[in-house]
C-alpha cells in the first residue's frame, strides 16, 4: 500500500473516530454541574486504534459536542484536555505490549488527566473556585471508570485488535 493511501486511511480513520467520539459525548447523563458521558471510552478506542494522533478525534469530538451542548466556556479546556487524553493513551499504547493490566493503567492515566485538568479548569476565579469545582470529581471519576470498563473489553474484540 503506498503511502498516500496509509496517509489518507488516517485521515478517514480519524475523521470518523472525531464523528464517533461526538455522538457517544451527546449519549450522556445529566449532574448538577454538566453531564457524564461515553466519550472518554471513544477517546481510549481511538488511542488504541490511532496512537498520539487520536489527539485530533479526541479534541475535535468533545470540543464540538460542547459547542452543541451550549457550554461554550468549555471548547477551549475540553479541546486540550481531551486531545491530551488522546495523545497520551495513543503513545503509551504504541510503547508497550498491551495485557489487561496495562490497558487499565493506561485507562487510568488519561482519565487522571480528565479528571485533573476540569478539576484546575473549574477552580479557576472565573469559573466555579475550587470548592465547586470539587464537586464534580466524583461524577467525573465515574465517566473515567465507565470508560476504562467499556475500553478494556472493547479493544479485546479481534476486528478492532487487528486494527491495530
Amino acid at each position: 500500500m503506498s503511502n498516500n493511501v496509509t496517509k489518507l486511511r488516517k485521515v478517514a480513520v480519524c475523521g470518523l473516530m472525531a464523528a464517533f467520539v461526538f455522538v457517544a459525548t451527546q449519549i450522556r447523563i445529566p449532574t448538577a454541574i454538566g453531564y457524564i458521558n461515553l466519550g472518554d471510552a471513544v477517546i481510549l478506542i481511538a488511542s488504541f486504534i490511532l496512537g498520539p494522533i487520536a489527539l485530533l478525534p479526541a479534541a475535535i469530538g468533545s470540543a464540538l459536542s460542547d459547542l452543541l451542548a451550549g457550554y461554550a466556556q468549555y471548547i477551549i479546556p475540553t479541546f486540550i484536555i481531551k486531545g491530551l487524553m488522546g495523545y497520551v493513551a495513543g503513545l503509551y499504547i504504541r510503547k508497550v505490549k498491551l495485557t489487561v493490566p496495562k490497558k487499565i493503567l493506561i485507562g487510568v492515566i488519561a482519565e487522571v488527566i480528565m479528571i485533573a485538568g476540569y478539576f484546575i479548569f473549574e477552580s479557576l476565579p472565573f469559573m466555579y473556585g475550587p470548592a465547586a469545582a470539587a464537586g464534580s470529581l466524583f461524577f467525573n471519576m465515574i465517566q473515567g471508570i465507565a470508560a476504562v470498563v467499556i475500553f478494556v473489553p472493547v479493544t479485546a474484540i479481534p476486528a478492532i485488535k487487528n486494527r491495530r
